[in-house]
């Protein structure tokens, strides 16, 4: 069946190009989907226009549009086997994260269901009776929505329940290299009765399937996650025609642990923190920065668990950890890796691809632990986005802070410390989009996710026009910390 949906009818690409998926454990075919060309972009998003300015559905009840989601939300749930399956295939991550995944997925598009019925927009007073002033909500029109490899599903849903729940129209172009459980997705919208051209599905690499999204004047808003230098280059497109721009960025996270922390709970979630997903996700906590008196002690036991940890396909039961992406992802990091080493760092474990029959067709690497590194070390500066965690030493809150916040990044991190009030006063000089104390990767979707600095940022207009000239910043506080056995 063709993979392109665009105006409300399942196609093949313009050019009949197609494109293999394999998973990254074993090498093995998922399946062949169609490969869009920018004509089939530029299609797209005139289906998703013409749906959007003639079309029922920004017009739509917001109660209705609510309705909806909340009917998506049961029916990922009642396809959480399939996605779940798909999602690991694309992906090679263990089959239980995936599952996780779709429950976070349906509670994404529950929770954007039900705020979708409650916005209702609100009254200005302006002290003159004949007056009438008021704020209401409208949708902003055609959203490109781009979405990365790590979290395929969940990356959508975070895009795709917020703009149908505004009453937007939207293109989605996922990563090329784990498309199917976007297919899924369309195929679960169609089944909901979304209105033809309101939801848009275009496969293929950026530079042919996803460049007219950035610089069409059809075009409204473009929401990216991915990299920094993709983001740099849809910031620049999109300014031709003043779009709306969303980037989530990456980054290069600071888990700072002081001498204070319950030391159980601060080594589990450090692990936790770096090696969850072989360490492919945006707010991974790749920099860990141990109080000196406590270094020695947390890095040794850190190192031993880390070496422990079992690595294995997506349904290998017994596996902690699963592959890379793919080849050249893997490559990536061993090149992160070999330079850190030049420069100094000290190798206390992995470093090297595993060996044995069962790593042989897939593209694993190892819990990779690099000590004594310092903040003018590229190995720090830079995000690997693999298993990989740098770490520094400091003595004191003014140095965790300074060392913290010193790279270009600014999306997450986490304190540890049983210290309440050293606690918040570190979150608040973390130049960070989500601080976490004594926790870590936990999230909400009715907080904020966006980064500092190069990051990325998200934008939401506030009562007053001050929101354009601030950031937000969610803390989270875990009241009751304690471990949570990923890789006991």
């Amino acid at each position: 069946m063709p993979d392109l949906f665009i105006d409300g009818t399942w196609r093949s690409a313009l050019d009949e190009r197609t494109r293999e998926i394999r998973c990254p454990a074993d090498g093995s075919l998922v399946g062949v989907v169609d490969e869009a060309g920018g004509k089939d972009t530029v299609e797209a998003i005139a289906a998703a226009r013409r749906a959007f300015d003639e079309g029922p559905w920004p017009t739509t009840p917001a109660a209705d549009r609510g309705d909806l989601l909340l009917r998506v939300a049961d029916l990922l749930l009642r396809d959480k086997d399939a996605l779940a399956r798909a999602e690991s295939l694309d992906t090679g991550k263990r089959l239980v994260e995936s599952e996780y995944d779709i429950d976070d997925i349906a509670n994404c598009f529950r929770y954007f269901g039900r705020a979708a019925a409650a916005e209702t927009g609100r009254v200005v007073e302006t002290g003159t009776a004949s007056v009438d002033s008021r704020v209401v909500y409208e949708p902003v029109g055609v959203c490109a929505l781009i979405t990365p490899w790590n979290y395929p599903l969940l990356q959508t849903a975070w895009k795709v329940a917020p703009a149908l729940a505004a009453g937007n129209t939207f293109v989605l172009k996922p990563s090329e290299l784990t498309p199917h459980t976007a297919i899924h997705l369309m195929r679960l919208l169609e089944e909901a009765g979304l209105p033809p051209g309101v939801a848009n599905l275009v496969l293929g690499a950026g530079p042919e399937a996803g460049a007219p999204l950035g610089d069409h004047p059809d075009v409204d808003l473009v929401s990216f996650t991915g990299g920094l230098q993709t983001g740099r280059r849809l910031m620049a497109a999109a300014a031709g025609t003043v779009k709306k721009v969303a980037l989530e960025l990456g980054g290069k996270n600071p888990n700072i642990v002081f001498a204070d922390a319950d030391f159980e709970t601060a080594v589990d979630m450090a692990l936790t923190a770096v090696f969850l997903h072989s360490g492919q996700v945006c707010s991974s906590g790749a920099r860990l920065l141990v109080e000196d008196s406590l270094h020695d002690r947390f890095v040794d036991e850190l190192v031993r668990r880390a070496s422990q940890i079992r690595l294995g396909g997506p349904f290998d039961e017994r596996a902690q950890s699963g592959p890379l992406v793919s080849a050249a992802h893997r490559a990536k990091v061993e090149a992160y890796v070999a330079k850190g080493l030049a420069e100094g760092a000290v190798l206390r474990c992995g470093g090297a691809r595993p060996s044995g029959p069962e790593f042989e067709a897939g593209f694993y690497y190892p819990p990779t632990v690099l000590d004594e590194c310092s903040s003018d070390m590229s190995v720090v500066q830079d995000e690997s986005f693999g298993p990989v965690l740098t770490v520094e030493r400091f003595s004191g809150e003014a140095e965790a802070v300074r060392l913290a916040n010193d790279t270009i990044y600014g999306l997450a991190g986490a304190v540890f410390t049983t210290d309440e009030a050293k606690a918040q006063r570190v979150a608040a000089r973390l130049r960070l989009g989500t601080v976490w104390i004594n926790d870590y990767h936990p999230y909400v979707p009715q907080a904020e996710w966006g980064g500092f600095k190069q990051s990325g940022f998200g934008r939401e207009l506030g009562p007053s026009g001050l929101a354009e000239y601030r950031e937000a910043k969610h803390i989270w506080r875990n009241t009751n910390p304690s471990p949570q056995g990923w890789f006991a």
